[in-house]
């Protein structure tokens, strides 16, 4: 049971989390504790499906082809983390939407659609599968390495709480701007140092 990796995919699939939750943070903007936990929950399940998933696939597969392909699709993941880091999508902040929910899926920032500087619970619904986008990738990849689907589930629903929560506390501090930026540089890493680990170990 590899307990580092589950570790350590809890933490780099909600980077993202503490990057978003700064910039409520710095925009006055609650997330109370009710919507927090929807968030996570959310999280926790597209995870467990996932990674379900993966260990599906893994029964017609060899255990090296298993943690080799598994630890490739995090090793890709990180570089994708990376590289989204360095190329913005959008450099003068105008969105083109067709609706709210397509909104919050291409900017989870923007959750807040009603500008009353608070997710409610409609909200974090939308803003959970936003964030709960990463989860999916990761939690194939990890389920093809064999990784614990309820552990793994519990370590990324309990660091998407804490994420979040710590994340709204850092956002009144001017470096937290740049957090949501290195936020991706540094998952990026995690996730290449865990696809490493899964494949040699």
């Amino acid at each position: 049971m590899h307990l580092l990796s589950v570790l350590l995919i809890g933490i780099a699939s909600n980077l993202d989390n503490l990057g978003i939750s700064v910039s409520y943070g710095l925009r006055s903007t609650r997330i109370p504790f009710i919507s927090n936990l929807i968030i996570g929950i959310i999280s926790m399940l597209c995870a467990y499906f996932s990674i379900i998933a993966g260990r599906f696939i893994s029964a017609f597969i060899s255990i090296q082809i298993a943690n080799l392909v598994g630890g490739l699709i995090i090793i890709c993941i990180g570089i994708k983390c990376i590289l989204e880091s360095f190329f913005e999508k959008n450099e003068t902040g105008e969105v083109k939407i067709d609706s709210n929910y397509s909104q919050v899926i291409t900017h989870p920032d923007l959750a807040d659609v009603n500008d009353d500087q608070v997710i409610s619970l409609k909200e974090s619904i939308f803003l959970g599968f936003a964030l709960a986008i990463n989860c999916l990738a990761m939690g194939l990849g990890a389920g093809i390495t064999g990784v614990s689907p309820v552990l793994t589930t519990f370590s990324i629903g309990l660091f998407s709480v804490i994420s979040i929560w710590c994340g709204l506390k850092l956002g009144n501090k001017i470096c937290g701007k740049n957090i949501g930026k290195y936020s991706n540089i540094v998952a990026g890493f995690l996730l290449i140092m865990i696809g490493v680990y899964e494949m040699i170990v």
